[in-house]
């Protein structure tokens, strides 16, 4: 017969055996003899529970074990539901892997480390490779600062036997450092929209100036009135 190691785990009523107890509750705390203690588990028809025995006196509870238990076991269940099972993903590359195959690999690492995973990209040297492997661990240093927007470096790069790895951890959302690259990205949009408000303006009094004076409904009505002006003119020569 299998025993419920949980149910061993704490001590209960008389298997307690130390002169006097600490109960809390939700009144507080109050220090008795354990005597007393078990007393009042009688009287409430409960069960006196010891749930910190290393401090002095012992802490107990005057609960129901059963629910106790099940309240724990309940905890417990929805604590692991939460945990987040973290994933490792390989990226691998070549010493002289091309720049669109870096870019391929470079995308999917991103997805990888934004949905919560950990990535190991490593250089394979095959052969007679090895002999650039001070090429493979620049690109791999590149790739970690592309990535720093989304994920941190665990070990710097290290050679091992034929690979050379280099792992990077997730970054907590909302503490996201953005990469160098994406700096100057925004920086050039942010002057490109700078440089479209100032030309809007510049069209604007153009188009003022070729105008008649007033504008609006002043500038119809005046050409109306020349144009009416000519036309009697003719009709009376």
């Amino acid at each position: 017969m299998k025993t419920d190691k949980k149910q061993n785990q704490y001590r209960i009523n008389e298997q307690i055996r130390v002169r006097e107890v600490r109960i809390v509750g939700e009144s507080g705390s109050m220090v008795i003899p354990t005597k007393q203690a078990l007393d009042m588990a009688r009287q409430q028809e409960v069960d006196l529970v010891e749930i910190s025995p290393n401090a002095n006196p012992p802490v107990c509870r005057l609960i129901d074990y059963s629910k106790f238990l099940y309240q724990l076991k309940k905890r417990q269940k929805e604590m692991k539901a939460k945990q987040v099972k973290v994933e490792v993903k390989e990226i691998r590359f070549g010493p002289q892997t091309d720049e669109h195959d870096y870019q391929f690999k470079l995308k999917h690492a991103r997805e990888f480390l934004e949905e919560g995973n950990k990535v190991r990209a490593y250089v394979f040297f095959r052969g007679r490779s090895i002999l650039f492997k001070e090429q493979g661990e620049v690109l791999l240093l590149r790739f970690a600062n592309d990535l720093e927007e989304c994920g941190k470096v665990e070990s710097m790069p290290s050679l091992e036997g034929k690979k050379m790895f280099l792992y990077l951890a997730p970054k907590k959302a909302g503490v996201a450092k953005k990469s160098q690259q994406a700096r100057d990205r925004e920086a050039i949009e942010t002057e490109q929209k700078e440089a479209v408000k100032q030309q809007k303006p510049q069209k604007s009094m153009a188009v003022e100036a070729d105008a008649p004076a007033g504008g609006g409904l002043l500038a119809n009505a005046k050409i109306s009135a020349d144009a009416l002006k000519k036309l009697t003119e003719e009709t009376d020569a």
